[in-house]
């Protein structure tokens, strides 16, 4: 017959029989200290003091936290980096980034450098800026600023100022 009611996390729940009351109490969703109720009790009472509750929690084991996953350690955790190591290699020897500084882009700098020292915006749209590139292409029509920047920014790119494209691979030269 179900008859049991506690009090979880969103308010009264029940009724409940006997048996869904010792799996809630077996998952650990009811604990000794959940209040429960049965017909013909005169109040809510804490579930480890009800004596027909007791005995289910002699035998109930509820769910142990599992440790902590194991962590690998960084290199050069403890202390910086050498000086002479670059920037891309240190990316290749990181544990959790084993990828990310060997990506080579199908674009070229040489040509990026070009189309934007020729057209303004087309080169930054070529390596994949192409939110820079418009507004320099926008640009370059009030009065030459964005064909200014443009320059500049082509010189920037031919000279190895810029190493990845928009999706973050290295450029080829």
């Amino acid at each position: 017959m179900a008859d049991w009611y506690y009090i979880g996390h969103y308010g009264q729940l029940g009724p409940l029989t006997r048996e869904q009351l010792d799996e809630l109490i077996e998952g650990g969703v009811i604990q000794q200290d959940t209040f429960v109720w049965k017909t013909g009790m005169t109040d809510w009472v804490p579930a480890g003091q009800a004596k027909e509750l007791q005995p289910s929690f002699g035998s109930s084991n509820p769910f142990a936290s599992p440790p902590p996953p194991p962590v690998a350690p960084r290199p050069f955790a403890s202390a910086a980096p050498p000086r002479n190591m670059e920037p891309d290699l240190l990316l290749r020897t990181d544990p959790y980034f084993p990828v990310f500084g060997s990506i080579k882009s199908d674009k070229s700098r040489t040509a990026g450098g070009i189309l934007q020292i020729i057209i303004p915006g087309v080169g930054r749209m070529y390596l994949g800026y192409s939110a820079i590139g418009v507004l320099q292409l926008l640009l370059s029509f009030c009065a030459g600023v964005g064909w200014l920047w443009s320059v500049i920014d082509g010189i920037i790119i031919l000279a190895g100022g810029v190493k990845m494209d928009g999706y973050g691979r290295y450029l080829t030269d």
